[in-house]
């Protein structure tokens, strides 16, 4: 079953306040996203721990609920 946008931007928002969150369905089938994500909690973390966090974030949905997910991570 796909998950909705909506979803995925509120969980990464409950695990990060502060983040800008930008998710875009690449196929339009709700399994393939695209997602950037601005926070000031990655600061100072490498690339693969920011990307752990908004997996964190998604509570074990990433490949089940959710297919693909390209993801860009970054502190402001």
């Amino acid at each position: 079953m796909p998950m909705p946008a909506a979803d995925i931007e509120r969980l990464i928002r409950e695990a990060l306040p502060d983040a800008e969150v930008k998710i875009d369905d690449l196929r339009g089938d709700g399994d393939h996203y695209a997602a950037t994500v601005v926070s000031e909690a990655f600061r100072g973390k490498t690339r693969v721990q920011q990307h752990q966090m908004v997996y964190a974030a998604l509570k074990g949905r990433m490949g089940g609920e959710l297919h693909a997910m390209a993801l860009q991570t970054r502190a402001p």
